[in-house]
């Protein structure tokens, strides 16, 4: 039986964590890019699937690529981010399942059947940028999670020639906690949910 994880931990992944714009001058390590994927790769998928694909985007050329998809609005937080992460979903994920998924011809189960595809894709790759976020929180890092930006144009810059479709960006660094907005209220549980 695993332990109740104590209270400063539960503060950094959930209660105190924040969605952050504006950033500090330090930098985000390569190493601590691969930690982050380390553990988020760990977490569930439907059959292991595992759809998302990362782009790590922090080189100056990487962000000058990446600024002509954004929004007017992001642009400055984004470019700013020691790091912005593409979190993308390959649409063509199945075709890793012999080796993610032995146990089963879990291959047999999309080919060919593209609402599934598209479904299992989407749910799972969205699941897996929120490990993501996570992650980053786990290892000390600030995330700043958003849309705000041309899917088409990232697409065509980022990924031509590929079967990866972008799905959201989330910036990652050590956020600026000064320039934060008082934090937003939150529906209470009877608002949103039931126990039947």
């Amino acid at each position: 039986m695993n332990p109740v994880l104590p209270h400063n931990t539960l503060d950094q992944l959930f209660l105190s964590a924040r969605t952050h714009f504006k950033w500090l001058p330090k930098p985000v390590t390569d190493e601590q890019l691969h930690q982050i994927y380390d553990l988020a790769r760990m977490a569930p998928t439907s059959a292991n699937c595992s759809p998302m694909r990362l782009v790590f985007v922090k080189t100056a050329e990487g962000k000058a690529k990446l600024k002509p998809a954004l929004d007017e609005m992001n642009v400055e937080k984004t470019l700013s981010a020691p790091v912005t992460a593409i979190v993308a979903i390959d649409t063509e994920f199945y075709e890793q399942l012999p080796k993610l998924f032995p146990h089963a011809d879990a291959r047999s189960w999309y080919v060919g059947n593209q609402p599934l595809i598209d479904s299992a894709g989407f749910r799972n790759g969205t699941l897996q940028g929120a490990y993501v976020i996570m992650a980053a929180r786990a290892l000390g890092l600030d995330c700043g999670p958003m849309s705000g930006f041309n899917n088409a144009k990232l697409d065509e810059i980022f990924f031509k020639g590929t079967a990866y479709k972008s799905n959201f960006l989330i910036n990652l660094g050590y956020g600026d906690a000064t320039a934060l907005f008082p934090r937003g209220p939150r529906l209470d549980f009877d608002e949103a949910c039931k126990i039947v």
